[in-house]
């Protein structure tokens, strides 16, 4: 059953192979997979709050480069 889930989401299973603390877990406890999904988001960075970040930073980076041609035009 969790090999079978693992094969249809690589990037669960991806990221059981960077933390394989997590083959223990799922092989004692199968009903762990909700937990497993919460910390790939985590670890991939797919939480709301990150998401958020991210597109703050990219604001922050394009803001700044149209600072830097404005000044350059100048």
């Amino acid at each position: 059953m969790v090999t079978n889930y693992l094969k249809q989401n690589p990037n669960l299973a991806e990221f059981v192979r960077y933390n394989p603390v997590w083959y223990r877990y799922l092989s004692r406890d199968p009903g762990r997979m909700r937990e497993i999904e919460k910390e790939a988001k985590v670890f991939y960075g797919k939480t709301l709050p990150q998401r958020i970040k991210n597109i703050n930073e990219q604001v922050q980076m394009i803001n700044m480069l149209s600072q830097v041609a404005k000044a350059m035009k100048d």
